[in-house]
């Protein structure tokens, strides 16, 4: 048996790699199989070459828990380890064989591990490992390493007489959970599901039927459970594919969720290596952002679904799997840094994003409009967050009005100009976010031959003040903010049939009789007779300001919510039946009353005062 210290850059680092050489110690078992599919790799290769003599067989990498011995073991049949190298790779901390290999081999081999510091990571979880491998050259024998996490180390020869590698882990008491079936199924799940070597851990039961009839009977076969697809779709080309493989896929990724929308599939090579496909999923109307739905993988080993660094922001709410060697990452391999790479990688997918929206537009504008409800998010998101998207968006934008019809951002503009132009020349786009809550106000507007837009997402309120920034001559303005004849500003004006002394009266008693409307005002304004007697307005800037800062989580309790009461004075109920009366008390009680009808339009009136309100109608009804 052969003895020695293996040799390190720094004393006593085997501390340091037990605490420190990863964020999370469940990164061991990825790096062991990623390794073990290197080796694999490897050896298939060589094959191809003629290096390595035979037939390879069963190339299947196994994963096997002893919960007896309290080990868990790593086995492939790949390339394995001579003396030699175990004393050149094992014995000598943060030297990589992968190195080595590729500078040789790098046109005919794709090499997970950069770092040679992966296999160490198995010092995090175990009081001792154990190395038993044999080289795929027949005349080198098999060797034993072990080592308790300590510099010292133990080398002699081993028995075993077929390729490959078996890594044995000793768990510590403190790591014992992975020795739990279900622990490491659930990680090589997460970390190894598209590995591009089968990786079988333990079997499962497969059934078959023979015979006919009575005499057909059940036949029960214990064969290989292999954990993973080791060839997922987005290594394919995309002219190989049908519309279920990628649903299918989506499914697999994401089991149990609605189909997708549609989805594009990344292949770059030039000036960085790229592959995935991104799905659009269908979002519901008060969306939340659901992060970490896009994987990252290199050479389909899972690295994170912390993508922000190379997704831009606006896409964080797709779905689906980026793959790329070309993305920098530190010995973790869950950190990203931010180099140029990485930021050419973001602007290719956002370029790729727009291009394949610009085409569902051009080509099939009816199937992109009934997806917009659902599309809008994304493209609205994007263009307040991503200025060059936004440019590109502005040709497949969509407003959709009241009577469901959809325009891009200039036919829109075209539709409406003559009739909602106002005396500033400002182009007023009229707009309603809860139609049932404001279908008073939508239909008085369109009385007006106004046309409404619905914009009733969460994030309808940045888009609007985005549209009105870029410089469009546009105001958005919510169609219960003014009264319908001033939604956009005329010159013309209405006379009041009532006198200044009259008006007077009315504002006088309407100010005295309405309560609760905080910082709002009353106002006397010449209508339509047939316009409502009293109208609710929430000024749009004030109530604008007010709904993103509840956004962004701001107490809104700091900020009473007030209104505007503007009081028709060419209403019948107003200019004859209100000044008719004689008793001060009936004027009072009757203009509160017309005011808790404004509210209850509004959905504002309830609790005490619409139980108030409810009793006074039956007296009214008496």
């Amino acid at each position: 048996m052969a003895k020695g210290n293996i040799s390190v850059q720094a004393e006593n680092i085997f501390p340091i790699i037990k605490k420190f050489l990863y964020s999370d110690h469940e990164i061991f078992l990825r790096e062991l199989v990623s390794n073990a599919v290197d080796a694999t790799t490897k050896v298939k290769t060589l094959s191809l070459k003629g290096e390595a003599k035979g037939d390879l067989g069963d190339t299947k990498i196994e994963v096997k828990i002893n919960k007896d011995a309290k080990t868990l073991h790593i086995i492939d049949k790949g390339i394995g380890m001579s003396e030699d190298e175990v004393n050149k790779y094992l014995n000598q901390v943060a030297f990589s064989s992968a190195e080595e290999f590729l500078s040789k081999y790098k046109d005919d081999a794709t090499i997970i591990g950069h770092f040679g510091l992966g296999f160490y990571s198995a010092f995090m979880v175990a009081d001792k490992v154990e190395v038993i491998t044999k080289s795929y050259r027949e005349e080198a024998p098999a060797v034993r390493w072990e080592c308790d996490g300590n510099p010292e180390y133990f080398l002699e020869p081993h028995d075993k007489t077929d390729r490959g590698t078996e890594i044995i882990l000793h768990i510590n008491e403190e790591n014992l959970g992975y020795l739990e079936e279900s622990r490491i199924r659930e990680l090589l799940n997460k970390y190894c599901k598209f590995l591009p070597v089968e990786i079988k851990f333990g079997t499962r039961t497969e059934s078959t039927w023979e015979g006919e009839g009575d005499e057909k009977q059940e036949i029960k076969t214990e064969v290989d459970d292999i954990i993973n697809n080791p060839h997922p779709i987005w290594k394919k080309k995309p002219a190989d594919l049908t519309d279920d493989d990628y649903k299918n896929f989506y499914q697999e990724l994401h089991p149990y969720s609605q189909p997708p929308l549609f989805w594009i599939h990344l292949n770059i090579d030039y000036p960085f290596n790229l592959t995935g496909i991104l799905y659009f999923p269908k979002l519901t109307n008060n969306f939340e952002v659901q992060k970490n739905k896009i994987q990252l993988y290199s050479n389909q080993v899972f690295i994170t679904d912390d993508v922000k660094e190379i997704v831009p922001e606006f896409l964080m709410l797709l779905h689906g799997v980026i793959d790329s060697p070309d993305i920098p990452l530190n010995v973790s391999r869950s950190y990203l840094q931010s180099d140029g790479n990485v930021k050419k990688i973001n602007t290719y997918i956002s370029k790729k994003v727009a291009e394949k929206l610009h085409s569902l537009f051009t080509t099939d504008r009816k199937g992109y409009e009934e997806k917009w409800k659902e599309v809008s998010t994304f493209v609205k998101y994007g263009m307040i967050s991503d200025e060059k998207f936004s440019e590109k968006a502005m040709s497949f934008a969509l407003l959709k009005n009241m009577d469901n019809e959809h325009f891009t951002l200039e036919e829109y503009k075209e539709k409406v100009k003559s009739n909602q132009t106002d005396k500033h020349n400002k182009l007023i786009y009229l707009y309603a976010n809860d139609v049932k809550a404001q279908h008073s106000y939508i239909k008085a507007a369109k009385e007006y031959g106004y046309d409404i837009l619905e914009m009733d997402t969460i994030i309808d309120n940045h888009f609007m003040q985005h549209i009105e920034y870029k410089g469009h001559e546009v105001t958005f303005v919510r169609v219960d903010s003014e009264t319908p004849d001033n939604l956009v500003q005329k010159d013309e004006t209405k006379e009041s049939v009532l006198s200044q002394s009259d008006q007077d009266k009315v504002k006088d008693i309407f100010t005295k009789s309405v309560k609760n409307i905080g910082a709002g005002q009353v106002e006397l304004k010449a209508m339509s007779p047939t316009d409502h007697p009293v109208v609710i307005t929430r000024p749009e800037f004030m109530r604008r300001m007010k709904e993103m800062q509840a956004m962004q989580g701001i107490d809104m309790n700091m900020f009473p919510d007030s209104h505007n009461v503007v009081v028709n004075s060419n209403h019948p109920l107003v200019a004859e039946k209100l000044l008719k009366m004689k008793s001060e008390d009936k004027k009072a009680d009757f203009a509160t009353y017309l005011h808790d009808l404004a509210l209850l339009n509004q959905g504002m009136l309830k609790g005490e005062e619409l139980s108030n309100f409810i009793s006074r109608s039956l007296e009214f009804v008496k």
